[in-house]
């Protein structure tokens, strides 16, 4: 993603620019009436009525459908379409929406180009007055960033490439990584997180970030980096694997948050730890039925190998709490569960800090980050009983699996603690969101970070 494809608004760049006149599906022949005669006529002769995502230009400017004008991202279908030139909206937008249509052409913008050769977009936007561009690429920057490690195929994107990729935005701002690899894990005592690794040809791995100054208040996320998910012994079908590289999509959101907050310079001391897998078929593999003792000593039966993820979720947490952080919040592909009630675009939120998660649901709302809060209802804890073990990793039977699972990591989590069980994937298009790997809830709690932490 080109972050050059914004630039700062100023009076002669808007004027030298082509216009983008934004035009709704209602009242679109009043609208038009302050387009020059030569784009009304365009419109007629096309049969424009301000749909959603039609972009028709000519050398006057460009009408811009935006249909009932609810897409807070709108600018995205022009920024994909329209051909090279400086363009700027004539619509007067308030500060937010002016923000997030700023954002909007930038994820117009966004290729996944890796494997092919492409064009890269070169239409260029002057941002509305009054928009911080510096902020808006830096969310921008994130989204691309995340996209970019989701789409990445599991040949490519191992346990060992996800901490590469965390090194990398580490060496970028001066933050320390450290991970503990392979039989390490054993003897650092994270036997979950080996049990779950150990069948793969890539080794597991825990990856440790650390940035801040060491007495700022500590936030630490911890997302899960599952790179492929077989389903180990109790194995996916063959439809159930196709999308299972982007089952390290919490680790990749984690590190899309921390690029975020490093890059403003929050005033937090910020930690990321990122359980890093394959979870494959060998004959190391560990087995439904296994007993897995976990860091905090807990004993877990395994009553399916599918549940992988909270199993190596659950050391990383109880490491992550050892340091009684003031704040720790796990992003996870964890449920399908999670898809089921809510479907793809609306990940579930658990949080019993009523001001937190009030900030946060706030914060989603404002930026057009969506995310649904869930009960972590306490009786449900029960259906994670074993007549062997502390606990099983699956309940029995097929009720409130996303709860479950949350209360699960509950088990092993500090007092203050949120859990967002995301999906990173988008399986239908729209104007800068492709189909495939998605930045989730991320611009939310960033924006909750920015105003209890900026300096």
């Amino acid at each position: 993603m080109r972050t050059d494809l914004l630039t700062e608004y100023n009076e002669a760049a808007a004027a030298a620019a082509r216009p983008i006149y934004a035009i709704s599906d209602k009242g679109s022949e009043d609208a038009l009436k302050a387009a020059p005669q030569s784009l009304a006529a365009l419109a007629k002769a096309n049969g424009f009525g301000g749909e959603a995502g039609v972009a028709l230009a000519n050398n006057d400017g460009v009408l811009l459908g935006v249909g009932d004008g609810r897409d807070p991202f709108f600018t995205a279908a022009a920024a994909e379409k329209l051909p090279q030139g400086d363009y700027h909206l004539t619509e007067s937008l308030e500060h937010r929406e002016a923000a997030q249509a700023a954002l909007g052409w930038l994820l117009g913008t966004y290729r996944f180009d890796r494997y092919k050769k492409q064009k890269a977009p070169v239409a260029r936007l002057v941002a509305p007055k009054g928009v911080r561009v510096d902020e808006v690429s830096r969310q921008a920057r994130a989204t691309a960033f995340v996209r970019d490690l989701v789409n990445t195929p599991a040949q490519d994107m191992t346990p060992a490439a996800i901490e590469e990729a965390a090194r990398e935005i580490g060496a970028r701002h001066d933050a320390k990584v450290t991970s503990i690899v392979g039989d390490d894990l054993l003897e650092l005592n994270f036997p979950m997180i080996h049990a779950v690794g150990r069948a793969a040809a890539a080794a597991p791995r825990l990856i440790d970030l650390t940035w801040g100054r060491a007495n700022a208040p500590k936030v630490t996320l911890v997302g899960k980096g599952v790179s492929f998910d077989s389903g180990g012994l109790d194995i996916k079908n063959a439809s159930g694997m196709l999308l299972m590289k982007k089952d390290m999509g919490g680790a990749a959101n984690a590190l899309g948050l921390a690029q975020m907050i490093m890059e403003a310079g929050l005033d937090l001391r910020l930690r990321v730890l990122i359980p890093a897998v394959e979870n494959a078929i060998s004959g190391t593999s560990f087995r439904p039925g296994d007993i897995l003792k976990s860091r905090k000593g807990l004993t877990v039966e395994v009553g399916n190998t599918d549940a992988e993820g909270r199993l190596i979720l659950a050391d990383a947490i109880t490491f992550g709490a050892e340091e009684s952080p003031d704040l720790l919040v796990t992003l996870a592909t964890l449920t399908g569960a999670a898809r089921v009630a809510l479907g793809p675009d609306l990940p579930a939120f658990y949080c019993d800090d009523e001001t937190f998660a009030g900030d946060v649901t706030a914060a989603a709302m404002r930026e057009a980050d969506p995310l649904w809060r869930m009960p972590l209802w306490r009786p449900y804890d029960s259906m994670l009983s074993s007549s062997i073990a502390d606990m099983n990793n699956v309940s029995q039977g097929a009720f409130a699996g996303s709860v479950t699972a949350a209360l699960f990591l509950k088990r092993f989590a500090p007092e203050r603690w949120a859990h967002i069980d995301l999906f990173a994937w988008r399986p239908k298009a729209a104007p800068g969101r492709p189909v495939g790997g998605e930045a989730q809830t991320i611009r939310a709690l960033y924006a909750v970070f920015a105003e209890r932490y900026r300096r």
